[in-house]
C-alpha cells in the first residue's frame, strides 16, 4: 500500500509563489508516475501537472504552462509543484497522486488561496 502526505499550501497574494510537496511512502516500487490535480470552489477536479517515474517527462495543463513546474526527488520519492505568478483562479484544493500497478492513490489535499 502507498501513502501520500502533502504540504506547502497557504494564502498568497496575486503574483506570489508557493511550493507544494508530496511525499510517498510504502510500496512505491511498482509506481510509474506522479503529479497534481486541483479542485476549485464549485468546479470539477482538473489535471494540473504530471511527471514520469524517471522524472524525464512532464506534462502540464495549458492554464499553468510557463508558471508551474513539477519535479520529483527520487531518493525520498517526493513530488514538488513550484507555482509562480499565482492568480486568483489558481485558488483550489491541490491533490497529489501516484500511479502504480494497483491503481491511482490520492493525497489528502492541501489548500491554496490566492487573494487579489
Amino acid at each position: 500500500q502507498v501513502q501520500l502526505v502533502e504540504s506547502g499550501g497557504g494564502v498568497v497574494q496575486t503574483g506570489g509563489s508557493l511550493r507544494l510537496s508530496c511525499a510517498a511512502s510504502g510500496r512505491t516500487f511498482s509506481s510509474f508516475g506522479m503529479g497534481w490535480f486541483r479542485q476549485g470552489p464549485g468546479k470539477e477536479r482538473e489535471f494540473v501537472a504530471g511527471i514520469t517515474w524517471s522524472g524525464m517527462r512532464t506534462t502540464y495543463a495549458d492554464s499553468v504552462k510557463g508558471r508551474f513546474t513539477v519535479s520529483k526527488e527520487h531518493t525520498e520519492v517526493t513530488v514538488f509543484l513550484q507555482m509562480n505568478s499565482l492568480q486568483p483562479e489558481d485558488t483550489a484544493a491541490y491533490y497529489c497522486y501516484i500511479d502504480h500497478t494497483a491503481g491511482r492513490v490520492w493525497g489528502q489535499g492541501t489548500q491554496v488561496s490566492v487573494s487579489s
